[in-house]
């Protein structure tokens, strides 16, 4: 009798299709976050100001591109000098503040520390979101805290 081997042959793939959604949210963002970044870039002279906001917060920072550095950065978690009163006891009243109002005035402290550092202009990068609300309410607010954008 001769010796045959039995060789299994491997089990065919299966085929899956994957249905993915051509432009999501974040796939539109992250394509107009591109398109601004290609004509903005800062200097010394005029810096960028790049806007990030979360679904609580807002940030931004200060860059200088030609040395790739972040000159400044600002936030609306940063204790302002009210909130700093609260913490030590002296006013216990708790104010809910608008998420906008809130990003105007971290335009405004953000502004104040640029003028320290001897910024006047600024570019404005709005990081792929709509220059509405709260991005909006920030440019207001740099623009009355001095800083030309």
């Amino acid at each position: 009798m001769s010796v045959a081997r039995l060789v299994r042959k491997p089990p065919r793939p299966v085929k899956v299709e994957f249905r993915i959604m051509k432009n999501t949210k974040l796939q539109k963002k992250i394509r107009r976050h591109n398109r601004i970044r290609k004509q903005i870039s800062g200097t010394a002279e005029r810096p960028r100001v790049a806007i990030f906001r979360s679904n609580r917060h807002t940030y931004a920072q200060v860059i200088d591109d030609t040395a790739g550095k972040t000159i400044l950065s600002s936030s609306d978690l940063q204790p302002k000098p009210s909130s700093r009163a609260q913490a030590e006891g002296k006013s216990k009243a708790k104010t809910k503040t608008k998420k906008s109002e809130s990003a105007t005035a971290t335009a405004k402290q953000l502004a104040t520390a640029m003028k320290a550092k001897g910024i006047a202009e600024a570019v404005l990068d709005r990081g792929g979101f709509k220059y509405h609300g709260r991005v909006k309410a920030f440019a207001d607010g740099l623009r009355e805290g001095g800083i030309k954008i």
